[in-house]
């Protein structure tokens, strides 16, 4: 795959199947109605957020111990192994009844997401690097993760059909498995010589698992590496842990709405719901394809994603407020500005820290960062659970962003003002 035999970064074979794996990954029908799918089975907010810090727990065990076995054994076994973990995951969830077994159901989740966070990344930096295009790869990624927005777009779509048809939630786990099966198959059509940036190397496993873990434990001698990865992970950990509570604020939404009364209350939140999350995810999707130019908009890359922290987390606190003033449809258009950041940041982080690591190490370094957005998640998750059940949505949401804004001056990757770069 030399730059000879490919020549346009963004009409080729392989980078169709980028876009089509994100597309399909991103056909999750449940994502947008999971609270409301655990609120249903009679889970408090609390119990809901233990859930998700049991889900991070276990992506965080084998975070680590699944980039190091991506880089020695190769990317691609271990992308095949997540979407089959996935697959039996959703199996689960559809026959869940009780805390329990959503519970199994969040650790088989995990472990798929161990072994898939940070590897696919690290493909798609090989691949720029096979071809002399890692100039590009905050525009690649971004529309790479534009096509994955896109996914996320139809499948909320989708999602109100399925509900409408079979008029219950669940169903949309057992229907999420069709794309996750034909993700399966286009992974496995990926070359071999993405599967790990050292297979051709004709040395023996050992060695190999030496040298990566040497490699590997020498990035956190350097303290902006350090701040790199907790920059990552503190406004992914955010993100992960507040997404899916604008289900609730826009449930507040349908109540308040003279709209759609011959329809039963789910119906009526269903199509709000998934007209909703898909003009969001149809902007994400333009805001992540577009994020190379917000790059080129501040003097460095440090700076631009700094920026984006503290305009995610701003929108987040005054959606709380919002909220708490009886203004829902101001709170659900703040409460966007969190996704459209999101989609905005995450390319940026992810060309930044491809400037500071080695290439060797590349899929073991991102599942560094994936790994302390866990634990930002597995921390955070039963405190806004129980803020939001002892105080409120509202406030539960303000509280959480304020702490996050306070953690701004532990995480900055700039060491100057956002201002005066603008």
């Amino acid at each position: 795959m030399k730059n000879s035999a490919v020549r346009d970064p963004f009409k080729n074979l392989q980078y169709y199947r980028f876009c089509a794996y994100g597309f399909l990954k991103n056909l999750r029908f449940f994502d947008a109605f999971l609270i409301l799918i655990f609120r249903e089975a009679g889970l408090s907010y609390l119990q809901i957020g233990s859930l998700y810090s049991i889900r991070e727990v276990f992506k965080n065990i084998f975070e680590i111990p699944s980039g190091i076995v991506a880089d020695t054994f190769g990317r691609k076994k271990a992308m095949l192994f997540s979407f089959g973990a996935y697959i039996f995951s959703f199996a689960l969830f559809y026959l869940g009844r009780s805390y329990v077994v959503f519970a199994l159901s969040m650790i088989v989740f995990g472990l798929a997401e161990a072994f898939r966070s940070g590897t696919h990344k690290a493909m798609i930096l090989k691949y720029l690097e096979l071809n002399n295009w890692t100039s590009l790869k905050t525009q690649f990624y971004g529309r790479t993760r534009s096509w994955s927005q896109l996914g996320s777009a139809l499948s909320s779509l989708l999602a109100v059909g399925i509900i409408f048809l079979t008029h219950q939630y669940r169903a949309l786990f057992l229907i999420s498995a069709i794309p996750y099966v034909l993700d399966f198959i286009n992974l496995a059509s990926y070359p071999d010589e993405l599967d790990a940036a050292q297979l051709q190397r004709k040395e023996g496993f050992w060695l190999r698992l030496k040298r990566n873990l040497k490699d590997y434990f020498t990035q956190f001698a350097s303290v902006p590496h350090v701040r790199a990865f907790f920059s990552a992970a503190s406004f992914g950990g955010f993100f992960k842990t507040l997404k899916d509570y604008l289900q609730p604020v826009l449930q507040t939404l349908v109540l308040q709405m003279p709209v759609f009364f011959a329809l039963s209350e789910k119906q009526r939140t269903a199509i709000l719901i998934g007209a909703s999350y898909f003009v969001l995810y149809l902007l994400t999707s333009y805001s992540a394809r577009n994020a190379f130019k917000l790059e080129a908009r501040f003097k460095n890359l440090a700076l631009a994603i700094d920026a984006a922290y503290l305009v995610g987390v701003l929108s987040v606190i005054f959606s709380g407020l919002s909220l708490m003033l009886k203004m829902g449809l101001l709170a659900a258009l703040l409460y966007a500005g969190l996704y459209l950041i999101r989609n905005i940041r995450r390319p940026l982080i992810v060309s930044y820290l491809s400037e500071l690591l080695p290439s060797n190490i590349m899929a073991s370094g991102l599942s560094t960062a994936s790994q302390l957005e866990t634990l930002v998640v597995v921390v955070a998750s039963p405190i806004l659970g129980a803020c939001v059940d002892f105080f409120g949505l509202g406030a539960g949401i303000a509280m959480l962003g304020s702490l996050f804004l306070l953690l701004f001056v532990f995480v900055r990757v700039s060491n100057s003002s956002i201002i005066k770069n603008i």
